[in-house]
C-alpha cells in the first residue's frame, strides 16, 4: 500500500495502517523534530503527532502524506512548546524546518533565507507586527486567544494580520518577482 492508501486506511479505523505509517514515517519526523525540540521531548511529540494522525485522517486530501504528516507535526511541536512556556528562541527554528521539505539542499536554504527575510519585513522581535505574526502563525492561536494576549480588540488583530500577510507577501515578491499580470 502506498502512503495515500494508508491514510485512507487509517481514516477507516484500521490501527494497522497507522502502525505501518509509524513505521514509515517516524524516523525522519524524529530526527527533523530533534532540529528544534529538547531531545527529551520528541517521543512524546512525536506520539501526539501520530494521535492526531489517526482522529484527523478523514480530512487528509491526498496532498502528499510527508508533507501533511510534517505539518502534523510541526502543529504539535508548536502546541508542546506553548504548553510547556513557548521558549522563544525554539519556535522560529520550528516554522524555518518546516521549509523546504521536499526541495533540494540549495533551494532549502533559499528558502530559509527568504523565509528569514519576510520575517524580518515585520519589524524588530516584539513589534505588533511580528508579536501577531508569532501568536498566530507559529502558534496556530486563534483572534480571540492574540486579541486576550495583547490586550487589543479583535478587529485590531486581524488588520494586524492582514499587513502581516501584506508585508511578508512583498518580501517574498522581492526574492520571486511575481509574472506581468499578478498572478502565477
Amino acid at each position: 500500500m502506498d502512503d495515500d492508501e494508508l491514510v485512507r486506511a487509517v481514516a477507516g479505523g484500521d490501527d494497522g495502517a497507522l502502525r505501518e505509517l509509524f513505521s514509515r514515517h517516524a524516523p525522519w519526523l524524529a530526527a527533523r523534530l530533534r532540529t528544534v525540540l529538547p531531545a527529551g521531548d520528541v517521543e512524546d511529540v512525536l506520539q501526539e503527532t501520530f494521535v492526531a494522525v489517526w482522529r484527523g485522517a478523514s480530512g487528509y486530501r491526498s496532498e502528499g502524506a510527508g508533507g501533511w504528516l510534517w505539518g502534523i507535526a510541526r502543529r504539535q511541536a508548536a502546541l508542546w512548546l506553548r504548553r510547556r512556556g513557548r521558549p522563544e528562541r525554539l519556535l522560529p527554528a520550528l516554522v524555518a524546518a518546516g521549509e523546504g521539505l521536499s526541495l533540494d539542499p540549495t533551494e532549502a536554504a533559499l528558502s530559509r533565507v527568504e523565509l528569514a527575510d519576510a520575517v524580518e519585513a515585520l519589524g524588530p522581535e516584539g513589534s505588533p507586527q511580528r508579536e501577531t505574526w508569532r501568536l498566530m502563525y507559529v502558534e496556530d492561536r486563534p483572534v480571540a486567544e492574540v486579541a486576550e494576549l495583547m490586550g487589543v480588540p479583535q478587529g485590531t488583530v486581524k488588520s494586524r494580520a492582514h499587513k502581516v500577510r501584506r508585508l511578508m507577501r512583498a518580501a517574498l515578491r522581492r526574492h520571486d518577482p511575481m509574472p506581468e499580470g499578478g498572478r502565477r
